[in-house]
């Protein structure tokens, strides 16, 4: 049985959004617990959520990212090394309210040892990105500060199965943004 673990990335300053969206309600929920329960819904095992100091997130094993001003590669680094015993680790960013438990799902059990599997909305690569843990340290050491597996993809096209997958990928990155996703 194949176990791949469910990163949520939630400890950014939402700098552009002027404020950490982790905390941010749509349609009646914070998108911290919207993606848990996403993580959750599409059979994460374990769900990590990496979080700024002092949140709580129900549902999920809550990684405290010490200092989140050095950028998404160190609450990538944080998911990694929590991520014990697993096959794989799939990562899903908490600003992406348009990501369901159908895509995660359908990427992970695409997912193949040696390979990164990616969702693909029509003709845009979207989360969740799922590859062995190894692979994700790859990756970390080619991200810079506040990048995850974009390197690496750009560097090994060769690895990467694309999966279609309902859903919308958007940052909700602006307080408009918030706006279109009724918050």
């Amino acid at each position: 049985m194949t176990r791949i673990a469910v990163a949520v990335l939630a400890a950014g300053a939402g700098t552009r959004f002027g404020r950490p969206k982790a905390e941010v309600v749509v349609a009646g929920e914070r998108l911290v617990d919207r993606a848990v329960a996403v993580a959750r819904a599409a059979g994460g095992d374990p769900v990590l959520a990496v979080v700024r100091a002092g949140t709580s997130v129900p549902g999920a094993v809550v990684i405290e990212n010490p200092d989140p001003g050095r950028g998404q590669r160190s609450s990538l680094e944080l998911a990694v090394s929590a991520a014990v015993g697993v096959d794989a680790v799939a990562v899903l960013l908490v600003d992406t309210p348009g990501i369901g438990a159908p895509a995660v799902a359908a990427v992970c059990a695409a997912w193949r040892p040696g390979r990164i599997a990616v969702g693909r909305y029509g003709a845009r690569r979207g989360h969740p990105i799922v590859m062995a843990p190894g692979l994700w340290t790859d990756a970390l050491r080619l991200a810079g500060p506040d990048e995850g597996a974009r390197a690496l993809l750009s560097a090994r096209p060769d690895l990467v199965d694309e999966v279609d997958v309902p859903g919308d990928p958007a940052d909700l990155d602006t307080p408009a943004d918030l706006a279109r996703w009724g918050g």
